[in-house]
């Protein structure tokens, strides 16, 4: 049975699980997290997602995380519906990540949605305040595994994005992107 199959069969039992999870202190469900974390299969996927549909700023139906998937500041993270994100991605929605429908990124990959700044000369890099643009993932997006995609990218609807890619910059859709830093290789 496919997973989007087996999501509408199961969905009833979802709601009551992500609304008692929304009552739980943030710290409680982070420990929950990680003790999920390294696991896959139906069971612990389908707990990942009541976790982020409860925490997450809005999470649609159908939405896959795979093991080992780190997601930092879940309340500015927004995805649809029939999402798959697979093992070992790291996303760091400090400045917001919004991804749309039926989109898939492969292992491995990162999404850091924010930047430092370097200004002030006599603080560390480290400590000088961040920049935070945010990154937008329209519908019908395929990145590949490996594709690191920076602060302030959007990726326009139907766009294929090459695996070991690096995105510092906006793309308009219906295209194949990839490259090290990434340009359009072609239009689909």
């Amino acid at each position: 049975m496919k997973g989007r199959n087996s999501f509408g069969k199961f969905n009833f039992i979802f709601k009551p699980i992500y609304l008692i999870i929304s009552t739980l202190p943030d710290f409680f469900v982070k420990f929950m997290w990680s003790l999920i974390l390294p696991f896959d299969g139906y069971v612990f996927k389908a707990f990942r997602y009541c976790i982020l549909k409860a925490k997450a700023k809005k999470v649609g139906d159908n939405v896959s995380i795979s093991a080992n998937v780190k997601i930092k500041y879940w309340e500015k993270f927004s995805c649809g519906s029939n999402v798959s994100i697979h093992d070992f991605c790291y996303i760091d929605c400090d400045g917001g990540v919004t991804i749309g429908d039926n989109v898939s990124i492969a292992h491995s990959s990162s999404l850091i949605s924010a930047n430092h700044t370097w200004e002030l000369v006599k603080t560390p890099i480290k400590y000088n305040p961040l920049i935070k643009k945010g990154i937008i993932i329209k519908d019908d997006v395929w990145v590949g595994c490996g594709v690191r995609i920076l602060d302030g990218v959007n990726i326009e609807e139907r766009t294929v994005v090459a695996a070991g890619s690096i995105l510092n910059k906006n793309f308009p859709g219906e295209c194949v992107v990839g490259g090290v830093p990434a340009k359009i290789l072609k239009t689909i």
